[in-house]
Order: structure tokens, then C-alpha cells, then sequence
């Protein structure tokens, strides 16, 4: 007798789960100190969620941008985990996939052993962490976990959802608003993730220990 897989969500990291950005505004800082490239670090932080080379190619020439990379990375875990927060709702959220008997995987542009730092400062709980992917490069993770829900606070995130059949749940916590979220495709648009929880056990999605309608 087959059954259907019990739910998996996944969500993004920046500014979905958390609010990297003083953090990120912090590591910036000393990238700039470090290289001497000016970075306007509110515009930078403003607009998070692709990855790290697409920002860095604002301000440092091409032949550059990876030096940059690896600067910034070196820097970040002791810049940027301390200031970083949950955002509301964040661990409520991962709390409601768990009671409705489901499976939490984290798919994110950041690299996996930064993202891993934040979950673990933060006491965020997850069952798998896929970094380094972005926009239809998460469709492919998604597949992988057999994702149902996917939640995420950027355009690209929708489209990651539709590549990969999965409902895409926007969040407004982020640099795209509820307009934008519905036109690339989101599903549902939420304020942010307190509001997560009783989405999950509405007609939203039906779940149960062993099944899901997706």
C-alpha cells in the first residue's frame, strides 16, 4: 500500500527567517575598510536575497568580484552572526511544519556553512540546509526534498516555487511587496511569519502525519 510523503516546507533565510541585515551592513563595512572599494551599504542591505557576486558587481570591477567574495566570507562569521536576529514568527513557523508532522528544509543563496551559523546562533532547528542556489537553482533542491511549500520574501523565490511545482508563500518582510509576490506567482502573501501557522492549518493546505494536498 503506497502513501503520499509526509510535508516538507522550505523556506529562504535573508529576510524570510531572519533579519541578516545588520549583520550583513556590518561585514559590508569591513569589506570596505579591508579593500578601499566604497559600497553603499544601505542600498546593499535594502535589496537582499541574490546572491553575493550580483551585489558585489555594483561596486568592483569584474576582474575583482571573487577577491571581494572571499574577503566578505572570511569576515562574515565574525561580523555578521552576532547582530542577526529572528525574524517574528520565525521559530513559530518551523514549530507548526513539526506539529503538522512535516519536515523543514532551508534553501538559500548564502553558503551553507554561513547559513548553518545563523541557524545554529539562533537556535533555528531545521532538518536540511541547501545553500548556494537562487531563483530556479532552488527548483532543483526543492524537487530533491519533495518540497510542497515554499516560502520566501523575494520574486525569485516564487519562481524557485513554480519550478518546482510547489505553493509558493510569500512573505513581505523582504524587498518585494504583496503585488509583486502575487504577479510572479505567489499563492498566498503573508505579513510576515507569525501569521504562518494558522495559514498552514487552514484551507491553505491540508495536512496530515503521512499526507499532504498540494
Amino acid at each position: 500500500m503506497s502513501t503520499q510523503p509526509a510535508l516538507t516546507v522550505g523556506f529562504d533565510l535573508d529576510m524570510t527567517l531572519i533579519d541578516s541585515r545588520p549583520g550583513i551592513a556590518a561585514a559590508y563595512r569591513s569589506l570596505m575598510a579591508r579593500t578601499g572599494v566604497y559600497i553603499d551599504v544601505e542600498a546593499a542591505v535594502s535589496r537582499l536575497g541574490p546572491p553575493l557576486t550580483h551585489e558585489l558587481a555594483n561596486w568592483f570591477p569584474l576582474e575583482r568580484i571573487d577577491e571581494a567574495a572571499a574577503i566578505y566570507r572570511s569576515l562574515y562569521p565574525d561580523e555578521a552572526i552576532a547582530p542577526t536576529l529572528a525574524l517574528p514568527g520565525a521559530a513559530e513557523a518551523i514549530a507548526a511544519v513539526r506539529a503538522a508532522g512535516g519536515r523543514v528544509v532551508v534553501v538559500t543563496a548564502k553558503r551553507a556553512p554561513l547559513a548553518r551559523l545563523h541557524l545554529d546562533h539562533l537556535g533555528l532547528a531545521v532538518d536540511d540546509l541547501v545553500g548556494d542556489l537562487w531563483a530556479e537553482g532552488k527548483s532543483v533542491a526543492l524537487r530533491a526534498h519533495d518540497a510542497h511549500v515554499y516560502v520566501g520574501d523575494h520574486i525569485a523565490d516564487m519562481a524557485a516555487a513554480r519550478g518546482a511545482d510547489a505553493t509558493g508563500v510569500g512573505v513581505t518582510t523582504g524587498p518585494c511587496d504583496a503585488d509583486a509576490l502575487r504577479a510572479a506567482g505567489a499563492t498566498e502573501v503573508l505579513p510576515d511569519l507569525r501569521a504562518f501557522p494558522a495559514w498552514l492549518g487552514s484551507d491553505g493546505i491540508s495536512v496530515g502525519p503521512m499526507s499532504t494536498t498540494r
